[in-house]
């Protein structure tokens, strides 16, 4: 089967769309079958992946993603020889794989993977949260009516489906990960990442973005501090925020508690996992974020707020500790957590069994058997079709 993927960004973008995207096209590959990425620039250079099929765009400011009216030639050629069309963004790369589904008649399957109705009011923050909510609504519902199946990441993002109006045939899979590679991986060594070997490492793992609430988790961390100095928060990743960040801990005290570890390759984020002790967040803008699922994979017990998103993967007492949304409350949970080694250590044995379900070999396996059921009944409406395709897993 040649499943075609397309995004508004991919690799060398650090994000959890695109750590699945990635994991997923790979997954297929080792099932027999051939997908494609199709995306936006950094078409100058050698891409280190093959089937990834990258037209010109333009840059959107410093954040590295790009953006274009179309795909070129060479791309549009390409994607004509997929059997199913499958976009990971409503909008752009959403836009143009509907365009070609209709054209072609093939079937559209589009994975919901962001909570899109809270990120409207960080990056819509010129209009009201009615207003951005209407014009959101308005943009899904439409979109939604040319797919042939919506994937909703998460039982949330199912909810703001139906709260935007989708009408569509809709089906929940988790997203999945490669949980051999965090289970065995060796821990990177702390003295390289400035951590003393005996603290309790608290890590973040993600984009210094607005969305993702840190200011909040500085905050949070502060408090804890005061019950507990064997702490240290080590926050991985780059994004807009790193400079007030930084300044931010320099204020509050934290510059010696506080390492900016930066962006790093993907390759290596086990091994970051695995110098940590816990793995936390102040995010509430979760669809079904990846680097939880890593995090549980790498047998470590999550800290995060208790949000849509989050609530269905943390489990409260049994892999991590949910806290109500406000700083206090996270920090008060982090003190219980850095002060407690066996609470840590029964935690990160209910982190490594939950992640079980995460497997991306189960995750590819349900996607591919609508993948083959949409071909076959729109094969069914074209009967001179011929269509490539297997069963799943084979």
């Amino acid at each position: 089967m040649r499943a075609g993927q397309f995004t508004d960004s991919y690799l060398p973008i650090l994000n959890g769309v695109s750590t699945f995207i990635h994991l997923f096209k790979r997954t297929l590959e080792k099932f027999g079958h051939e997908p494609a990425v199709f995306t936006f620039g950094y078409t100058g250079r050698a891409d280190p992946e093959a089937n990834v099929v990258r037209s010109p765009g333009v840059p959107l400011g410093k954040s590295g993603y790009y953006a274009g009216p179309t795909y070129s030639r060479r791309a549009w050629s390409i994607a004509r020889t997929m059997d199913v069309l499958h976009t990971h963004h409503p909008f752009v790369s959403g836009s143009l794989a509907a365009r070609l589904s209709r054209e072609l008649n093939k079937p559209l399957v589009f994975t919901n993977h962001t909570r899109y109705d809270f990120y409207a009011a960080h990056y819509l923050p010129f209009l009201p949260r009615r207003a951005a909510h209407a014009l959101l609504g308005a943009w899904m519902r439409r979109f939604a009516r040319r797919c042939d199946l919506i994937i909703a990441v998460s039982a949330s993002a199912h909810t703001m489906l139906e709260a935007l109006g989708v009408d569509a045939p809709i089906e929940i899979i988790p997203n999945g990960v490669d949980l051999e590679r965090f289970a065995q991986a060796q821990p990177a060594a702390r003295c390289d990442l400035g951590l003393p070997s005996d603290a309790c490492v608290l890590m973040y793992v993600g984009r210094l973005g607005p969305e993702k609430n840190l200011p909040g988790l500085l905050d949070a961390f502060a408090r804890a501090l005061a019950e507990t100095p064997q702490a240290f928060l080590a926050l991985v990743g780059d994004g807009p925020q790193s400079a007030s960040l930084q300044e931010q801990a320099g204020w509050l005290g934290l510059a010696e508690r506080v390492r900016f570890v930066g962006m790093r390759p993907n390759e290596e984020l086990p091994s970051l996992l695995g110098a940590a002790d816990v793995f936390i967040t102040a995010s509430i803008t979760e669809g079904h974020p990846m680097t939880i699922i890593e995090a549980l994979a790498a047998g470590r017990p999550v800290l995060a707020f208790d949000v849509p998103g989050i609530r269905e993967t943390v489990i409260d007492g049994e892999n991590g500790l949910l806290a109500p949304i406000e700083p206090a409350a996270l920090g008060a949970r982090m003190a219980r957590l850095a002060g407690d080694a066996d609470l840590r250590a029964r935690l990160a044995d209910g982190a490594r069994r939950s992640a079980a379900q995460y497997s991306m070999d189960i995750t590819t396996r349900r996607i591919l058997e609508h993948y083959t059921r949409l071909i076959q009944e729109r094969s069914k409406d074209r009967p001179g079709l011929k269509t490539r395709f297997t069963t799943p897993g084979q």
